[in-house]
Formats: C-alpha cells, sequence, structure tokens
C-alpha cells in the first residue's frame, strides 16, 4: 500500500485542520478503501520559529525555515496549501514545477488569471507527470450536500427554477475588533474572498453553471482597529450580495455577510425545482430537507411535506467506517472534550467528574427501571 508523505503549508487554523484531517483517517477510513496511508511529514509557515513550535508541538518530524526548502524537498509526495491567499497561486505553480501533487485551500487564486493559469498547469502535471490537484471545498463533503447532489440528479426536483446560497458570520460587527488578514483587501482579504468560494462553489455543483450574476457589496463600519491598535480604515466588503442566474434559466441570491448579528459559521441553501425542493442548514448538520411535489396533495395535504432525511453519519465509501453511521455530526468532539477533561484533572490531582459516583447513580437508575419492568409498578428510587 502506498504511503504519502505530505508536506503543510500554514500553521494557522486552516493548517492544524488538516493535520487533524490526516491524522484521523486511518479512524474514519477504510484503508483498503482508501489504497493509501498518508503522513505529514513536514511543515513550514510565516516565519521558521512559528514553523519549529508548530512541528514540535504536534509531533511533525520536520520544520522547514521556507516554503521553498519545504517544496524542494525530494521525500514529499504533496504539498497541501493552506497559506494566506495571495499566496495561493505562487505556491501552487512552484509545487507542481516541483513535481509534487497539490491540495490548495480556496480561493485558488486571488485573480482569474491566476487561477486559469493553475488550471492549465495542472491539466498540463496530470498528463505529462500525473500530478494530481485539488481545491478544498470542504462543504461539498457533508452528507446532506451529497445526498442533495444525488437527489438532484435522479431528477427529484425536476428543472431548477429558483435557489438561495448564504454564508452568514458576524465577525465584522464589532468596530473595536482588530482586523486580520481576512478583512484586509491587500492580502486577499475580505467576505467574498473569504465566505464566497464556500457558497458559489455549492450553487454551481448542485445548480449547475451560471449564466449571469449581478451583486453589491457592503462595508458597514467605514472604521476598525489595526493588528495594533490604531483606526485602521476598511478597505475591503463586510458583506456581499448576488442575484445569479444559471445557464438553464434558474435566478436566485448569493448572500455573504459577516454583519449578521447572531450569527455563527451559517451555510445554508434552499433549491427550488419543478418537482420538489432541497434545505439545508450548517448548524443542522444532520438533516437535509426534501419537498417532494409528485407526492399527492388530496385529502387534506395528502403526504406532501418537507421530509427530513437522516444523514447524520451516512457516508459513502472510503469514508463510511468509523464511527457508527448512526452518530450525529459532533459526536466525536464530545469524546475529544472527556478525554481532555480527565486529563486536566489528572495533571491538576484533582478530582474528576463525571466521578464513579455519577456512574454508581445511573446503574441504580438502570436497575429501577428494569425492576418496574418486571412488577409492571412504579419504582421509587432511594
Amino acid at each position: 500500500m502506498k504511503h504519502l508523505r505530505i508536506g503543510l503549508v500554514g500553521t494557522g487554523f486552516m493548517g492544524k485542520t488538516h493535520l487533524y484531517a490526516v491524522r484521523n483517517l486511518p479512524f474514519f477510513c477504510d484503508p483498503d478503501a482508501l489504497g493509501c496511508t498518508a503522513e505529514v511529514v513536514a511543515a513550514t509557515a510565516s516565519s521558521p520559529d512559528s514553523a519549529k513550535t508548530f512541528a514540535a508541538r504536534y509531533g511533525i518530524p520536520r520544520a522547514c525555515a521556507s516554503f521553498d526548502a519545504l517544496v524542494a524537498d525530494p521525500e514529499l509526495d504533496i504539498i497541501d496549501i493552506c497559506s494566506p491567499n495571495p499566496a495561493h497561486y505562487v505556491q501552487a505553480k512552484a509545487a507542481l514545477a516541483a513535481g509534487k501533487h497539490v491540495l490548495c485551500e480556496k480561493p485558488l487564486g486571488v485573480t482569474t488569471a491566476e487561477t486559469n493559469k493553475l488550471v492549465a498547469l495542472a491539466e498540463q502535471a496530470y498528463t505529462e507527470k500525473g500530478l494530481v490537484t485539488a481545491t478544498v471545498f470542504n462543504n461539498r463533503h457533508l452528507a446532506p450536500v451529497i445526498r442533495a447532489g444525488e437527489l438532484i440528479a435522479e431528477g427529484r426536483l425536476g428543472r431548477i427554477l429558483s435557489f438561495d446560497f448564504a454564508y452568514r458570520h458576524n465577525s465584522c460587527i464589532d468596530p473595536d475588533r482588530r482586523a486580520g488578514w481576512k478583512q484586509n483587501a491587500d492580502f486577499g482579504g475580505g467576505t467574498l474572498a473569504d465566505l464566497g468560494p464556500h457558497a458559489i462553489d455549492l450553487c454551481h455543483y448542485l445548480c449547475g453553471d451560471l449564466a449571469s450574476v449581478s451583486a453589491r457589496s457592503q462595508i458597514a463600519f467605514p472604521t476598525h482597529l489595526a493588528p495594533d491598535g490604531s483606526p485602521w480604515k476598511t478597505n475591503a466588503d463586510e458583506a456581499f450580495y448576488i442575484i445569479a442566474n444559471t445557464r438553464d434559466g434558474a435566478t436566485g441570491t448569493i448572500t455573504l455577510s459577516k454583519l449578521t448579528q447572531g450569527a455563527n459559521d451559517e451555510l445554508t441553501f434552499s433549491v427550488w425545482g419543478e418537482r420538489g425542493a432541497l434545505s439545508f442548514s450548517l448548524m443542522e448538520p444532520n438533516y437535509l430537507y426534501f419537498y417532494d411535489a409528485t407526492a399527492s396533495g388530496t385529502p387534506i395535504g395528502g403526504t406532501r411535506g418537507y421530509t427530513r432525511i437522516e444523514c447524520v453519519g451516512r457516508y459513502p465509501a472510503p469514508a463510511s467506517t468509523f464511527p457508527t453511521p448512526k452518530a450525529p455530526v459532533g459526536w466525536l468532539r464530545g469524546h475529544t472534550v472527556s478525554m481532555a477533561n480527565f486529563l486536566t484533572c489528572v495533571a491538576k490531582s484533582i478530582p474528576c467528574t463525571p466521578s464513579f459516583a455519577d456512574g454508581a447513580y445511573v446503574q441504580s437508575v438502570m436497575e429501577a427501571a428494569r425492576k418496574s419492568d418486571r412488577t409492571r409498578r412504579e419504582v421509587t428510587l432511594c
């Protein structure tokens, strides 16, 4: 079985996320169906110190002082790019030239010219060297999104008439919050560049090619704070609103906003067709809602209505072995926090809850329930 060696570019939030994904592949995927094993063996960051700290913290064998040093490493098979937006084009181009497979976070570039060039280089690299490239659109791989694509492909919605895709955060509402590179147009920032790729890709994936768009941007807070705390003039959109038309004649909206009070990570979509409709929210990730307009409407509504499809952990191979298909999204997070809670108590030499006493109490309740079942009587707990 092939063992793939990965060089990670960027050690921030997304770099950590990609490392987590690689490390947990053996749990979530059948290795035989996957056809390989993988390991992050080197990492680089914006500074050599950051790379060293990250590598030491997460047990990565090598920390490279620069991207050039990383991409020149002959032992690496894959370059995984999680750097800020403006670096994607240059780094992906260099990785292909060095004969590496490339996985790149969105957006693929900051201009159409850059992305088109990368597409051409990727096609050439695959033809000549068999190099594989991909852009990270992780939301395509959510179980409800996979199911939505299947229903549309099966014709269950019929001709798509309209749609609404939205991605909403609340991170630009506080003008006293210090702006990072994602809010700075000089570094390829802005809400459209940050949230837009996800919503637009899902629209394209589910509804087809777009024929035209009409859009408006919004800056609600002209002044924010720079990283050093000084006043900073907002130079990138805080929200973006798009009316889009597909080549197949559907019209809909794509809303991208970091000005939505109360929002967390709210990626939503609805697609309406002649024969049915779909609805999904990332904040309720276990379910896809499907409306079958071909169902009988009589008598008194018949069987029409939105069906809540229980997607939960049901994935196709190779990502189908762990955890159980019935486990909801987030189930593993609870186990992770449970372990952290226990280890913290051990490290601090303090009692841990839930305790053995808690376990004993639960057992007493179960025994009382069994007794009640046997006797068909009410059982009082002591």
